[in-house]
Formats: C-alpha cells, sequence, structure tokens
C-alpha cells in the first residue's frame, strides 16, 4: 500500500530573490509581439520574435487548414502525423447559431401550437417551479463556443475537457451535469533560468484575465499550436528568444478491451522541454494551478479545503496537493501531482486567491523556479470565497537536449447521487481504488507510473490504421477523435451492490436473464446521454448508430446495456402523462416494447425509464427492431451464445409487439401518420423506406437467431414473413430508381431519404446481405446508394457537408419538416458504412469527408459534434452520440478487406471495384 503524508520539504534548491526581477517591464513593438511583464529580462528580445520561415524538411504530409496563422517553426517532439490540428491565433470565421423559434417556418409554426403551449407550460413547471433542468431546454440552448478539445479521464467517472488553446473550460464531474465554464486560474506557467537567474517566466496562456492580473499573461498564439488524436493531444509552445520548445502531451487512459484502467477518473500531462540552440543547461520549471472546483455556483458555498500530500509505493514518489471540494451533494477531491524521479523537484503552495491578484505566487515562482511547499492544511474557506492550489515541477534541460516533467489530474467522486437523491450509486473505478473518497493520491500515482503503458497500448491499437497510407488523414482523424463522446457524453459507469440479487435487477416482471446478474457484476451498468443538450441515457433509437463503437472496442459495455434495456422491455410503468407532441395521456412505458431511453440524470435512471415525453414512443416503429438488429450484431461480432440464449426471448416478445403495426397481414408494417421514428419531427404514411428496411432486416435476423438456436418453429413462422414483407417493400416502394420515402403517395412520398438503406446497413454488417439472405436486391441498394450520392450529397452545397436527410427528386431540399433538410453527421457516418459495404468506396468517403470538414474545420464544433447542421445559419444539439457512428465506417473496411475478427490487421486497398 502507498503511504500518505502532508508535510513536503521546500525542493531542490534555495530561495535566492534577485531584487532586479521586480516589477521589470519591457515592451516589445510590432504586431503580435506579447507584453512582457514581470520575471523578463532583457534576453527577451523583439528579434526573438521574427517569423521564421518555413523550411522544406518541415513540411507537414497533410494539409492543415487551421495551422495558417501558425509562425513558429517548432513541430514538438513525438506530435501524431494525424489528428486534428489548430494554431493558437486561429479564429473561426463562422459563427452559427441553435436553431431556434426563429427558424421555424410559419406553416410548421402554425401546425403545433398546441405543442408549444404544451412544452412551454411543462417548461415554466419544470424550471421555475421545481427549479430542475428540462432534458430537452428548447428555449435556453447552450450557445456555440468554437474552444474546446480533448476531454481528460477514463470512461463513466466524470471529464474535465481542456480546450484547444490550454483553457479548463468544460466540466461533467456530477453525472450527466455539465458546466460550460472557463477556470482561469486553471493554468500550466513556464519559468526558465540560467546561471541562477530567471530569464523567462509566462503563463502559457493567451488570455488577458481581470483576475490574477499579477501574472504575465497573453503569450503570443502564433507560436503554438494544439493536436488532437483522442484519447491523446498535444500542445506545442515555442517560446520566444529563449531557444526552447515545451511540447505537452495529454494522456487520458481510454483503452480498447481494458475494463480496469478504462474506468479511472484521472490524465497525465507530460512535459517535453528541448533546448534547440545555446550551448548552457537551461532550469525549466512547469506551475500547473487549480482552483478548488469547477467554477461553478458550489465553489462559493465555503468549507472547502486544500492539502498537500505524497505518496510512496513501489520505491515511486509523487506528490502534490489535494482540493476538497465540499458541496451537500456528490462531494469530491481534485489532486494535481507530480512524480518525482532523479534530477526532478517537486514543490507545491498548498492555497492563494484565484480572483486576486497572485503576486505572491508569482514572485514565489519567479525567485528560483519553485514554490514554497508550505506544511498542513489550508484554512475552510468562507462562504462565496474561492481558493486555488499550484504543484511545480523543476529539472534541467542540457544544451541541445530535452528532459520530462510528468505531472497529473486526478479527482475522485466515488459516490453519486442522481437529481432525485433517491439511491447511493458507486462508480466503476472504486472497485479497484475503494468508495471511501481518499484515492485520489493513489490514484495520482497509478496514472503517474502507468501512462507509459497506456500509451503503448494505444498506439498499438491505433497504429495499423494511422499507417495505412491508403486512408485520408481527415479520416483517421475523425474516427479517434469523434470516440471522445463515450467519455464526455455525460457518461457514467456503475457498479452493481456486490449483496444485489438478480430479482432485484429484473423487476416486478422478471425478465428471465440468466446471465443478467453475472455480466452486471463483472462489467457494471454502462450509460451515456442521447447528446450533451439533450439529457437521456442510452437513448435508444440514437445508440443504434452509435452502438457501432462500444461493440468493437467495449464490447462488454454494449452487452452490458443490452441487458439492461431487456430488463425495462419486459417491464411496464403504468404511471398517465401527457404527451406533448399530442397532447394526448398514455403510461410511461408499456410492456413488451424497448423503451426510448433508461432515464434522465436528473431524476434517478435505470429505475425511471423514458424521460423522454414528447412522443408516445411506444407507437414508435423502429425501438424494437433496433433491439432485434443489436442482439444478433452482438452475437455475430462476439459470438456469445450465452448472451444470444437470454435476448431469445426478449426478441420474440418485442417482435410480437411489432407485429400489430402490419395492419394488412402483407408481411411489412405500416407507419402510423405521425412521426414515429428516431426522424421525430418527420412525418410517415404507411409503408416507409426507413421503417420498412429495418423490419424486413430485423425478420431476418430473427430467422438467422432461430437457426442458429435450432428453433424450427419460429425460423418457418419468419421466413413467411419474409417473404411475404420483401415482395410488398419492392411493389410499395422500389420506383426504378431508388426506394419511396413512404407510400402514401403524398407531395413528399416520393423524396429521396439519405437513410432509406439503414436495414441493409446492419444487414451488411453482420454478413447476411448476399446469398440466401439478400433482403433487398443488390441491384436496388446500388441504385438507391448511387441516386442518394448524386443528389443528396453531389446536390447539396456543392457536395461539400454530407448528405441531406431529404431530397426531392428535382435536386431541391425537402423543406416538408423542421429535419427533413437537416444533415445529420451520425447518419452520413452510417450512409458512408453502407457505400463502402456495398463497394462504393470513393463515394463514401467523400459523402463523410464533408461532415468532417464542416464541423471540425469550418464551424469550430470540435469535440462537440452535433446531431444536425442545415447548409447555412444553424445547427442543432451540441455533443451527440449518434456520430459515433463512425466505426460502422471502419467496421465495412475491415469486412472489405477480410478481416472482419482482427481489427488492427486492415491493410487491403480501398480504391473502387
Amino acid at each position: 500500500m502507498g503511504t500518505e503524508t502532508h508535510t513536503h520539504p521546500r525542493g531542490v534548491g534555495g530561495n535566492t530573490h534577485n531584487p532586479v526581477f521586480t516589477n521589470t517591464h519591457i515592451f516589445l513593438p510590432g504586431p503580435h509581439r506579447p507584453e512582457v511583464r514581470s520575471g523578463h529580462t532583457a534576453t527577451v528580445r523583439s528579434t526573438a520574435l521574427t517569423p521564421k520561415p518555413c523550411g522544406p524538411e518541415r513540411k507537414p504530409t497533410v494539409e492543415w487548414p487551421l495551422m495558417r496563422r501558425y509562425e513558429g517553426a517548432a513541430q514538438g517532439r513525438g506530435v501524431a502525423a494525424d489528428g486534428w490540428r489548430v494554431c493558437l491565433a486561429h479564429s473561426f470565421e463562422e459563427l452559427r447559431q441553435p436553431y431556434g423559434a426563429g427558424d421555424v417556418p410559419l406553416r410548421d409554426v402554425l401546425r403545433h401550437v398546441g405543442l408549444a403551449l404544451r412544452y412551454f407550460r411543462w417548461w415554466v413547471k419544470k424550471t421555475r417551479i421545481e427549479k430542475k433542468k428540462a432534458f430537452i431546454d428548447l428555449l435556453c440552448a447552450v450557445p456555440l463556443q468554437q474552444i474546446y478539445g480533448c476531454p481528460f479521464g477514463g470512461i463513466g467517472g466524470g471529464t474535465i475537457t481542456r480546450g484547444w488553446r490550454g483553457e479548463f473550460c468544460r466540466w461533467q464531474l456530477n453525472p450527466g451535469l455539465y458546466h460550460y465554464e472557463t477556470v482561469i486560474a486553471n493554468q500550466f506557467t513556464v519559468c526558465l533560468r540560467c546561471k541562477g537567474q530567471t530569464i523567462y517566466q509566462q503563463v502559457l496562456s493567451v488570455e488577458r484575465p481581470s483576475s490574477l492580473q499579477g501574472w504575465n499573461w497573453g503569450y503570443c498564439g502564433h507560436y503554438a499550436f494544439y493536436h488532437a488524436l483522442y484519447p491523446r493531444a498535444w500542445l506545442v509552445y515555442e517560446l520566444p528568444g529563449q531557444q526552447v520548445v515545451l511540447t505537452c502531451r495529454q494522456v487520458s487512459p481510454v483503452i480498447p478491451h481494458d475494463y480496469k484502467d478504462s474506468s479511472l477518473p484521472v490524465g497525465v500531462f507530460v512535459w517535453e522541454g528541448w533546448r534547440t540552440g545555446r550551448d548552457e543547461d537551461v532550469e525549466v520549471s512547469i506551475m500547473f494551478s487549480l482552483q478548488n472546483g469547477p467554477g461553478a455556483k458550489e465553489a462559493g458555498s465555503g468549507g472547502h479545503w486544500n492539502e498537500p500530500f505524497t505518496f510512496h509505493k513501489d520505491g515511486q514518489r509523487v506528490a502534490g496537493v489535494l482540493l476538497h471540494h465540499c458541496p451537500p451533494v456528490n462531494p469530491f477531491t481534485l489532486a494535481i501531482s507530480a512524480r518525482e524521479k532523479a534530477g526532478t523537484g517537486v514543490t507545491h503552495v498548498t492555497a492563494f486567491n484565484p480572483t486576486g491578484l497572485g503576486r505572491e505566487v508569482w514572485q514565489d515562482l519567479l525567485q528560483d523556479g519553485r514554490l514554497d511547499s508550505p506544511s498542513g492544511k489550508s484554512r475552510l474557506t468562507e462562504k462565496g470565497e474561492v481558493t486555488a492550489a499550484a504543484v511545480c515541477a523543476s529539472c534541467s534541460v542540457p544544451a541541445h537536449g530535452h528532459k520530462t516533467l510528468e505531472l497529473a489530474l486526478a479527482w475522485d467522486m466515488p459516490c453519486v447521487h442522481f437529481g432525485s437523491k433517491e439511491k447511493l450509486h458507486l462508480r466503476r473505478y472504486t472497485r479497484f481504488f475503494g468508495s471511501k473518497g481518499d484515492a485520489a493520491p493513489a490514484l495520482s500515482h497509478y496514472a503517474l507510473t502507468h501512462y507509459e503503458e497506456w500509451e503503448r497500448k494505444i498506439e498499438a491499437w491505433q497504429n495499423p490504421i494511422l499507417e495505412n497510407s491508403q486512408l485520408p488523414s481527415w479520416y483517421k482523424s475523425a474516427l479517434f477523435n469523434e470516440l471522445y463522446f463515450l467519455t464526455d457524453g455525460g457518461t457514467i459507469w456503475m457498479e452493481v451492490p456486490p449483496d444485489c440479487r438478480a430479482e432485484e435487477l429484473q423487476g416486478p416482471a422478471g425478465a428471465g436473464l440468466s446471465h443478467l446478474l453475472p455480466v452486471l457484476r463483472e462489467y457494471g451498468r454502462f450509460a451515456y446521454l442521447e447528446g450533451q443538450e439533450y439529457r437521456m441515457y442510452n437513448t435508444y433509437d440514437v445508440h443504434f448508430y452509435a452502438s457501432f463503437a462500444l461493440i468493437m472496442l467495449w464490447p462488454k459495455l454494449q452487452i452490458s446495456l443490452q441487458y439492461d434495456i431487456a430488463v425495462t422491455v419486459v417491464n411496464e410503468d403504468v404511471q398517465p402523462r401527457q404527451y406533448l407532441m399530442c397532447g394526448q395521456t398514455a403510461q410511461v412505458k408499456m410492456k413488451n416494447v424497448v423503451p426510448h431511453d433508461i432515464g434522465d440524470p436528473g431524476d434517478e435512471p435505470w429505475q425511471r425509464v423514458n424521460a423522454y415525453l414528447m412522443h408516445d414512443t411506444a407507437d414508435w416503429k423502429d425501438l424494437n427492431l433496433k433491439f432485434v438488429l443489436q442482439v444478433y450484431r452482438d452475437y455475430y461480432m462476439t459470438r456469445d451464445s450465452l448472451y444470444l440464449r437470454d435476448m431469445w426471448p426478449v426478441c420474440q416478445a418485442v417482435m410480437e409487439s411489432e407485429l400489430k403495426f402490419d395492419t394488412d397481414n402483407d408481411g411489412l408494417i405500416e407507419n402510423g401518420g405521425f412521426a414515429d421514428q428516431t426522424y421525430d419531427a418527420w412525418v410517415v404514411h404507411g409503408a416507409s423506406a426507413y421503417c420498412g428496411g429495418l423490419w424486413l432486416a430485423a425478420v431476418c435476423m430473427m430467422c438467422k437467431m432461430a437457426e442458429v438456436l435450432g428453433d424450427t418453429e419460429v425460423q418457418q413462422k419468419y421466413l413467411g414473413i419474409l417473404n411475404k414483407g420483401k415482395e410488398a417493400f419492392e411493389r410499395m416502394l422500389w420506383n426504378g430508381k431508388y426506394y419511396n420515402y413512404d407510400s402514401s403517395g403524398s407531395d413528399t412520398s416520393i423524396s429521396i431519404m439519405s437513410d432509406q438503406c439503414a436495414g441493409q446497413w446492419f444487414l451488411g454488417a453482420c454478413g447476411l446481405d448476399q446469398g440466401e439472405f439478400e433482403v433487398f436486391p443488390k441491384s436496388h441498394v446500388l441504385s438507391a446508394l448511387k441516386t442518394i450520392f448524386e443528389k443528396n450529397v453531389l446536390g447539396f452545397a456543392g457536395g461539400t457537408m454530407g448528405a441531406v436527410n431529404g431530397m426531392r427528386p428535382d435536386g431541391v431540399p425537402d423543406t416538408s419538416s423542421v429535419q427533413s433538410n437537416e444533415v445529420w453527421v451520425g447518419v452520413v457516418y452510417s450512409l458512408a458504412a453502407t457505400m463502402i459495404q456495398e463497394g462504393m468506396v470513393e463515394e463514401g468517403f467523400r459523402t463523410a469527408e464533408g461532415c468532417y470538414r464542416t464541423v471540425w474545420e469550418r464551424l469550430g464544433m470540435a469535440f462537440q459534434t452535433p446531431e444536425a447542421y442545415r447548409e447555412k445559419k444553424v445547427y442543432r444539439s451540441l455533443a451527440y452520440m449518434r456520430p459515433l457512428s463512425i466505426w460502422s465506417m471502419q467496421l465495412a473496411l475491415e469486412r472489405r478487406a477480410g478481416q472482419a475478427q482482427a481489427p488492427a490487421q486492415l491493410t487491403q486497398g480501398h480504391s473502387h471495384p
């Protein structure tokens, strides 16, 4: 076991104050010249800031459109070749607005007056009377900030997002709830000393805040860049005039097929200092300052305190400061620390006022590149008072050489309540580090002594894809960076209590799932939000798309999630409520139907499902089908026969429920004349390409599962339905080029829906798209995809923004609903995967590239990929689940390469045959 103490020596070196640095101000003329304040000597001359030419030796191998304002020469140490790269001086010119009431066409306003009135009444009751957050707040959308970078931390323990300029700016520590606040005191500061004197001291931030004005702000962003390849990121700083380059590598333990370290609420900042010139050594100090709390209202509630710590284990020593944050609900501890090793000194300041000038901290560092390291705890903060702490790591960098400093950020919120405060839940990582709230020192030590192992595993996973020269660089960036949502989607990963019995989990109806308890005990319960603005856990119609990331990378979490859904299927909630779209009253959850979601973090997830109250989703046509499709897909990917046997009765139950939607007994279900599927504002009448296609795919998979399980009776039943349904689908919807949107014969029924081949997408992913399992004629599928590519992709926004959901045959977007003329990023990625499956590889990449370029390079929506955007002006629902479907593109590529069982071994070409 590690040992924890609360004293720390001063560290290496004395406290030699040199008065020459006090109140020294040097101003450098010219554009982009930062103000040089206390801590800079005359060695920092204007000549050092002269832009350096880009020599041929450092031309990038890929185009970096966001790097045009980068004037430095440095490329950093160990920075990945592929990813998302942006100069800190970059500014995004196009600023979009969230979709609002002013964007609704008049005809839709008139059509939905009742909905608007019901929603407004509900919103007032929820937010003004009950003082709770709305699960979807249509009146107070989160404004777009074009600032976000890789989130920090593993899966399910909360996340802290660091922006691409280095800010700590998005907080999700309370499960599912976000604070969008940049805490200005959370910074890295560099101090350089040479021959016993400080020659340079700078906050590595381009900000010029109103607080902490005793610090030297305003780093020149033209000499630094950010590079993200999730779960790692790099910030490269060239220090003007110092011939020193700093590379900060951010590492989080997000490792496929790892169910321990991937759950840890930790991350590491590895700082590499590189001496590019001069013959003398330079001492480099990196100070990491952090405010106690996320800057939200509870930070001023008082009773918070800090204390220094050291932790020894296995011959390794870590030192830092614990920041105990003590709100009434969900208290937690933050820890900043550094690894002590030969040649590295670690010092600290226990507490300082982050709202003041900060001169005492600045001068302390300035004197000798170290902090005073007082012993003992800080006092408790008063109400309205905030406190901060800092840790400093120092080492000597030899001339023309480099050295590494390792710092960590950890947080320990082991026991959490959701909004209802009814149950206490333990996070997954408590299995390994305990639930007493004292794990932050051990977590810090573990992170700093294991991050190198994490990186080896991350590289072993990513390198086969990154090193494939036939894959475009933008795709490599999109594939890995879109995974941010698996940790930063309000994600929770909870333990099942060790004394929990199967009956407690199965619910009053008793699901009869024999392996439910072993699975949940071993792997816990996993949930993530539909979106950071659409606050519902495991929204199932959307998870259908996103689930490819889970089943390919953390399959046991997908299996666990499916068990939770299966339990809810056989149970019901008879409590009545009014649904806002239609105004009718119905029960919350019907038996033998798949729920829309498993709950709101503002309430009690798992216990009360279906937070969504826009529609009564018991009448939705896609949810039951998507459960069946995922069950077989999961079995196909894992060959887990115990799982398949457990899910088989549930699949039969939901398909029996679905059969009632085949009102004319032709083997094909009909939609109900309202928006009864994932496109919940796009009305469908009669047979439809989307739901009809999903239905036939699910029927096909029922036949295949029955065959695997030896259930001949069920197999024959669904074979008969399949044969009838295929004939009806082709007869009612095929028009010679593509499948009509629906069979209603209305003006919009012949619209070209980009998602019309969703059933074929899943069949192809499971190897059920040819031979005896050819549900949709191959020639029809290819014709439909080519029509979509021609009309919805190339015919929309010049082919540069992905595929619009609906397009009229004459080449004009379908504006019949608020969703038909949107681009849904996750749908585009699944469409691209379908194209790749069918051999249209070039078209698939072209289709998906439009979304990546739009979101990540043009609109500044990195690490907050929205559900939807239109050609101009607006977007909808930032930071959304569905774009994780990009992993189905990777699966399609692997299947084409003949190596679907070895995801890392993609070596074949991807040219259009």
